[in-house]
This record gives C-alpha cells, sequence and structure tokens, in this order.
C-alpha cells in the first residue's frame, strides 16, 4: 500500500478529475480519495494505493509534481506508509 499526498489543488476538483489526472501522466487509479481542506488556502488531496508500493510510487512522483493543473502548482508527495 502506498500513500499520495496531492497538496496545493483546487478546491473544487471531483474525485473524477483527480483520477482522471493521474491516469492521464500515468499512475495507476487510486483506491481511496480524501479531501483535505487545511486552513482553506492550499487544500489538498490524500491517495490511496492498495497495489503499489511506496517505492514504485516514488518512481512515478516527478511525472506529477510541480505540475501547474487548474490554475495551481501542484505539489505531490509519497507519505510514509499509515496502518489502519
Amino acid at each position: 500500500m502506498a500513500v499520495l499526498f496531492l497538496g496545493n489543488v483546487d478546491a473544487g476538483v471531483t474525485d473524477e478529475e483527480v483520477r482522471d489526472f493521474l491516469i492521464k501522466y500515468g499512475l495507476p487509479p487510486y483506491d481511496e480519495i480524501e479531501h483535505v481542506q487545511g486552513d482553506g488556502t492550499h487544500p489538498g488531496v490524500t491517495l490511496v494505493f492498495n497495489e503499489i508500493d511506496p517505492e514504485a510510487l516514488r518512481k512515478l512522483q516527478p511525472r506529477i509534481h510541480g505540475m501547474f493543473w487548474k490554475g495551481h502548482k501542484i505539489n505531490a508527495l509519497v507519505m510514509a506508509e499509515r496502518y489502519r
């Protein structure tokens, strides 16, 4: 399992738009998504990928980190594994 945080995304982005954006740049579809509002200035999403390990996700992360999407420069960070 791997977790990816996308920061500074547009507040109105839908789950489907996030999925389509990731797939367009060669990332697999996520299994879970959680919108993180923060203080409202730089919202983000946390994405869980059940079928990929963190190292594989780190190799894909540069494809989207720093991209401009929907008027915002996206930050993509592979997070430490979390346990449920």
